[in-house]
């Protein structure tokens, strides 16, 4: 099923038929302010797991990251960090950067088997912020290709409907993608490290 979607000013009675499906242990794909991103709940093992089978990989061995709508909720997923790391945060974002930090004990023990850490994006993208805020929980998020293939992200929603229609739940047409991922960030060393570069612009961590 393709949803199409306002982007600047999404319906709410499309939003609620998204979240709903993601209750029910959906897997959707929405636009985000970067690429285009397969999504659920992170609460749902089911959905999680449909998730791996579709992007045939171990969850152990992902890389996947935690969507929000806002800073006010990562206190509670992550743990403490000091006061120039939340400055950096509250500059960047929204916005296309992904933050590698420690993981709390709030988030699901089946993301803490193999790592202590975790990602997390605040998209400034109102389809995604709207989604989270009616779901009131964080999305597992991935990219829609492996990070070992070297294909462009595609960006045209029909088109992603006809490469996952059938896989998952409901693709979001919000317009079209862009084809650069986000900009990733470790933190969990205390100085900021540039893992990936990607949009947004770096010199927000001087």
């Amino acid at each position: 099923m393709i949803l199409s979607v306002r982007a600047e000013s999404p319906d709410d009675r499309d939003i609620r038929k998204i979240v709903a499906i993601l209750r029910e242990g959906g897997v959707v794909i929405i636009p985000t302010d970067t690429i285009y991103a397969m999504v659920c709940d992170i609460y749902n093992q089911k959905a999680i797991d449909r998730v791996c089978r579709i992007k045939n990989v171990k969850l152990e061995k992902s890389n996947f990251s935690f969507l929000f709508d806002s800073l006010s909720n990562i206190s509670r997923y992550t743990r403490a960090f000091d006061r120039n790391i939340y400055k950096l945060l509250n500059r960047a974002l929204p916005g296309p950067y992904t933050f590698i930090l420690e993981a709390s004990s709030e988030v699901p023990s089946i993301f803490r088997a193999k790592k202590k850490t975790i990602g997390i994006r605040i998209p400034a993208h109102a389809i995604v912020q709207k989604i989270i805020a009616e779901l009131g929980n964080p999305l597992m998020s991935t990219s829609l290709h492996n990070d070992d293939e070297i294909t462009e992200y595609p960006v045209d929603p029909f088109e992603i409907d006809e490469l996952y229609g059938n896989e998952v739940d409901c693709v979001v047409d919000g317009g079209y993608g862009h084809l650069t991922g986000s900009t990733i960030i470790d933190c969990t060393t205390g100085q900021p490290e540039i893992i990936r570069e990607g949009a947004g612009d770096i010199s927000i961590l001087a």
